[in-house]
């Protein structure tokens, strides 16, 4: 058993925290947060992001989609990251529901057919021609009946979501006896120590740092890329997954919650500014999300979120390690899409590769 300390509880510290503490070691998490709860609806969130950028995501698993703009190695990992998210899932309380995996739509007008085809080009290029299905009108209208007519439109199967509010919480409720150190900052990190913003030392035998921005004062090149959202109550409205809308300006994407919700949101914005969203975006994202779904016209504004994720400069995860201490970093934009096995293999470099569990227990 070794004694572990973790700084940062977002998907990766949720995950690792979780992950260990079932394999039998001593963990603590430091994180500034004041409790492992999501902010409150309607915006109201600190100015200093102190919440998980995990909780302003809408948990797409779409390993076949990024390939338009991600290397083949994200992709690969998605693919992973899939079972090892269902073994989770399995792993933990059946309610509330955790993990969807129906496939996914990329959809697109006709007068932007153009745009369209030159992203299909590229997902074929990398994972061959079926991996995008066409589909005509009714096969699209057995899949999504709401959808507007006249959408071009095409499957890509296997692909799924994660429920973020809902997988965080578990992960940190069901984390057998970790002790959280709720709002409290790490101020330091360096191998087997990690110093809080009270004057305390944690001493460990390995530190995992997963802070995202705040790994900076650890000298890790990151930059913060935006993320927005809106939530939109439709009541009623039959949408079973997450769509791409394949836009020439924006990577716009729905996706479906428990409680009649679905998530609109532009993936990424190259700007550090945590700021709420502005007019202009949020009028872009609810018309492009009402030309896809007609029946949004009603629904209702719920919540709008923005965020900051943290970015290498070639867009790939940093993963480091050395006696005392374990790096994890640079998930971009794909942070729920390949957080499992992206652990599972620091673990592994780390020397603590998962070993068989108590019967009943599923550990990925």
């Amino acid at each position: 058993m070794a004694r572990i300390g973790i700084a940062g509880a977002g998907v990766l510290g949720r995950l690792l925290a979780w992950r260990l503490a079932r394999a039998g070691h001593e963990v603590s998490v430091v994180d500034p947060a004041p409790d492992p709860n999501p902010p409150r609806l309607a915006g109201q969130r600190p100015a200093d992001g102190s919440w998980p950028a995990g909780f302003t995501a809408a948990g797409m698993l779409s390993p076949l989609a990024e390939l338009d703009h991600a290397d083949g190695a994200i992709a690969a990992l998605g693919w992973r990251s899939i079972a090892l998210w269902a073994e989770v899932a399995a792993a933990l309380p059946a309610a509330p529901e955790l993990l969807r995996c129906r496939g996914s739509l990329l959809l697109a007008h006709r007068s932007d057919l153009g745009s369209a085809q030159r992203v299909l080009a590229r997902l074929q290029a990398a994972a061959g021609a079926e991996a995008a299905q066409a589909l005509d009108a009714p096969a699209l209208q057995a899949l999504e009946p709401a959808l507007a007519q006249g959408l071009h439109a095409w499957w890509l199967p296997g692909e799924g979501q994660v429920m973020p509010r809902e997988m965080l919480q578990a992960l940190a409720r069901h984390a057998p006896g970790v002790r959280w150190l709720w709002g409290r900052r790490a101020t330091d990190v360096q191998p087997g120590e990690i110093r809080l913003d009270d004057g305390r030392t944690l001493t460990c035998d390995l530190v995992i740092d997963v802070r995202g921005l705040g790994a900076r004062s650890a000298g890790l090149n990151l930059r913060g890329v935006r993320g927005e959202i809106l939530w939109l109550h439709a009541p009623g409205l039959p949408l079973q997954r997450p769509l791409r809308l394949l836009h020439p300006r924006h990577r716009i994407y729905l996706v479906p919650r428990p409680g009649d919700v679905v998530v609109v949101g532009a993936s990424e914005i190259e700007s550090e500014d945590r700021s709420p969203i502005s007019l202009r975006t949020a009028v872009e994202l609810m018309s492009a999300a009402h030309s896809v779904l007609p029946e949004l016209a009603e629904a209702r504004l719920l919540h709008h979120d923005t965020h900051l994720r943290p970015a290498t400069p070639d867009h790939l995860p940093h993963v480091h390690h050395r006696s005392g201490l374990l790096q994890i970093n640079g998930l971009f934009r794909h942070g729920w899409l390949i957080a499992p096995a992206l652990v599972q293999d620091a673990l592994q470099r780390a020397g603590l590769a998962m070993r068989a569990q108590p019967e009943g227990a599923t550990t990925p």
